[in-house]
């Protein structure tokens, strides 16, 4: 089933859930909608911004841009960060975001033809407290009531005519050091990651061409991967250097309805998604199938085509947990989408699920066949289509190393300190 089968809408009308998730997210929209209507019926929009932007991909090199603006004033951080979204609700997400009045206008991705809004926009992306802003809109805004297949709910638009701060940004030294120095693109998100800054703050310099040394406007979608892909590279160089863990070891945590379990081994570093959409979810088919992405220690070949942002977001979790301990290991990450995952919110959800399993460890085990089992129990999935599915462990079962044959073939573990 796909995001929304219109016979089968038709006949619930909302009111049956016979796509067997817990709430219609059409009606949910509409709620949303109605209980924002009267702040947003206006054209000029005074507030204070998260701060917050958006790029568009659409049209590159010709793309959308423009400032999110709430018509609320004061500390408005909340409605455009994910890492205060830990505890909310997929309906408080939803009301977040259509909070945030975007004024859109059409720009060529070369910020060198960049005009005054372009300027003020960028301004606006390096701050880190909210600013106080106004747009002024050619119409009011619209609410869109379908949520996007892909990227997190976007909030009411509208054609941008004018977009001024009405107070000077928060920037911090370091912003300003990194944006006015000759430095590529990686090295400064490396720069800015390694002093502190949250990855979302970097994210928003790169999407709105303040990074790198031939500068260009990234639609925000690019840039989510980008900075996750580059943070991670980086990482995994670092975690070759360490040695393996000494146990299998399992993760698990269930986030805004996703399922997550890790599994940890004591072998060289791999890394893979396996990642499913049970039947009633978003994109859940009526036989709903594995689909994964991999690497080992040399990285992913080109994009990851099927898991696509999913895979750098659950990848910086793991790797940022390995780091901390200083530790390598071979890891899949299991992802099963259920039906309460009724509306989509982004990868962000996927950083957070993947992290909070990290902290919340099921066990220890000695062997792959015990750690598999407590993975098991813990899905939904037929297990032997994970299983079948994986390069990982289908490359373990391939390569039982001496120790393994002799004790039967159980996937026992290796000898302590054995590499």
């Amino acid at each position: 089933m796909g995001l929304f089968n219109s016979e089968l809408c038709a006949i619930c009308k909302g009111r049956k859930l016979l796509c067997g998730r817990p709430t219609c997210p059409i009606l949910e929209r509409f709620r949303v909608a109605q209980s924002v209507e009267k702040r947003l019926n206006k054209r000029v929009i005074f507030g204070s911004s998260p701060p917050s932007i958006f790029v568009g991909e659409y049209g590159y090199p010709k793309v959308r841009i423009g400032p999110l603006v709430p018509p609320v004033e004061g500390n408005t951080s909340h409605l455009d960060s994910p890492l205060k979204w830990e505890d909310k609700s997929i309906r408080d997400i939803l009301y977040y975001r259509s909070l945030l009045v975007m004024g859109e206008t059409r720009a060529d991705v070369s910020v060198r033809r960049s005009g005054r809004i372009l300027s003020e926009v960028q301004e606006l992306a390096m701050s880190v407290k909210p600013v106080d802003s106004e747009v002024l809109l050619k119409s009011r805004p619209v609410l869109k009531i379908m949520p996007s297949e892909f990227a997190p709910p976007i909030g009411p638009r509208a054609e941008l005519l004018d977009f001024e701060l009405t107070e000077n940004p928060r920037i911090p030294r370091k912003t300003d050091y990194v944006v006015s120095d000759e430095l590529k693109a990686e090295q400064a998100i490396m720069r800015l990651y390694n002093w502190g800054f949250d990855e979302y703050y970097i994210i928003r310099l790169l999407s709105a061409g303040l990074l790198g040394l031939n500068r260009k406007l990234v639609p925000t979608r690019w840039s989510i991967t980008a900075v996750q892909d580059t943070i991670g590279k980086h990482l995994r160089r670092e975690i070759l250097t360490y040695p393996e863990i000494n146990d299998y070891e399992v993760y698990f945590h269930e986030f805004l309805g996703n399922r997550y379990a890790v599994l940890l081994m004591p072998e060289s570093y791999a890394f893979e998604l396996l990642e499913v959409w049970l039947k009633g979810s978003l994109f859940g088919a009526s036989e709903p199938s594995v689909i994964h992405d991999y690497e080992d220690f040399r990285g992913i070949k080109g994009y990851a085509e099927q898991t696509t942002g999913a895979y750098y977001a659950a990848r910086l979790s793991v790797l940022e947990h390995l780091r901390a301990r200083r530790r390598s290991a071979r890891v899949v990450v299991f992802r099963e989408v259920t039906p309460a995952y009724y509306a989509p919110v982004g990868v962000w959800q996927i950083r957070v699920g993947v992290k909070k399993a990290m902290e919340n460890p099921v066990g220890k085990f000695n062997t792959l066949r015990e750690a598999l089992k407590a993975v098991k129990v813990r899905l939904e999935h037929p297990f032997g289509k994970y299983l079948a599915r994986s390069w990982v462990l289908g490359n373990l079962a391939r390569q039982k190393t001496l120790d393994e044959w002799i004790g039967g073939g159980g996937y026992g573990r290796k000898p302590e300190g054995e590499h």
